[in-house]
């Protein structure tokens, strides 16, 4: 397939002109990826609908696919790679299955599997190699916590570490696994939504929790916070809005300065509903979503809209600057950033 390239003059308000490039790598497949694992400017794994991997081992210029036998109708929302053989994948949905592959999606091992009606899995984040944590909707009130030290071989369900019960309508996002993000030294922040949204945050790999009030907007089953990143353990954006209403940015972007305790409004809000953010470097992060991408250059207090394109998706490599998005119908950018 012949790349389709777009090309972005974007004049912030400061006048310091960047470029930046969307550059199409691949598209046409019958899958919705909402699943990203950049490992490094070489290797990334996607996941999506109909059951479908894809890996690349050339920083995006070829893929190979997989859908692992007897899981081909599974919308895997999720995916973790540790290179180019190992990944962790999680379905959404009933029943609830995980996934493992340690020969590079040759073969794939079923490590968790859960048929109670109510399970639905949201997001997936690891620490390291071996310790790991998904969050799922709740089941009688409970947010579902499953935690593996590892490397998803076995799972183990630790949601009475977390007291606090979900009101009723309170429930998760699984847009694009970002709802839930790790940071060093067991942290980890989750954010909830609909009917009210909160942020649980854990020091300890998840043994115990607190629990912020976040003031995005909310009180609709598809509202709330649909993504949330941070640069470091204090400064972090939450985006996300109303999916119903994907060109509409009434409060739907927030920023952080103490891990996710208190958030603040920016200047100049993304321009519509948000389902992915991604810190970058310094003071950059992109943020992504069905009405388009946005960029910040200042730490997410100016955004500039810089596609209509549908996304679902993006995220920086691990180790490296790789930054691709995933969508509909299989479609995978990269964003190639000025040098």
């Amino acid at each position: 397939m012949k790349n389709l390239t777009l090309f972005f003059l974007l004049l912030p308000a400061f006048c310091f002109s960047q470029r930046f490039e969307l550059k199409q790598l691949t598209a046409g497949k019958n899958t919705s990826m909402r699943g990203i694992s950049v490992v490094s400017d070489r290797v990334a794994w996607v996941s999506g609908s109909n059951g479908q991997v894809g890996k690349t081992l050339n920083g995006g210029e070829t893929w190979e696919w997989t859908t692992p036998k007897g899981y081909e109708k599974l919308d895997f929302r999720d995916i973790e790679a540790f290179d180019d053989q190992n990944a962790v994948v999680v379905n959404a949905g009933t029943p609830a299955y995980i996934l493992v592959t340690a020969d590079g999606g040759k073969s794939w091992r079923e490590t968790y599997k859960n048929i109670d009606s109510a399970i639905f899995l949201d997001g997936m984040g690891f620490w390291n190699r071996k310790e790991g944590i998904i969050f799922g909707d709740p089941i009688n009130n409970k947010m579902q916590l499953l935690k593996t030290i590892d490397g998803g071989l076995t799972w183990n369900n630790i949601s009475d570490n977390l007291k606090k019960k979900f009101v009723m309508g309170e429930a998760g996002f699984a847009a694009s696994g970002t709802t839930i993000r790790t940071g060093n030294d067991g942290k980890v922040w989750i954010a909830s939504g609909g009917k009210v949204s909160n942020i649980y945050y854990s020091p300890n790999y998840g043994k115990k929790w607190k629990v912020y009030h976040c003031p995005i907007i909310q009180g609709e089953s598809s509202t709330g916070p649909f993504s949330i990143g941070f640069s470091d353990a204090k400064t972090g954006i939450v985006v996300g809005g109303n999916y119903l209403k994907d060109k509409e940015h009434t409060n739907n972007v927030l920023l952080t300065t103490n891990g996710g305790k208190n958030w603040t409004k920016p200047t100049t809000p993304v321009l519509g509903y948000r389902s992915a953010v991604e810190h970058i470097k310094d003071q950059l992060w992109f943020a992504t979503g069905s009405s388009g991408t946005d960029y910040s250059s200042d730490g997410g207090q100016n955004w500039t809209n810089i596609s209509a394109l549908n996304f679902n998706a993006i995220q920086k490599a691990k180790n490296g600057d790789l930054v691709l998005l995933t969508g509909n119908r299989g479609q995978i950018y990269q964003l190639v950033l000025p040098r």
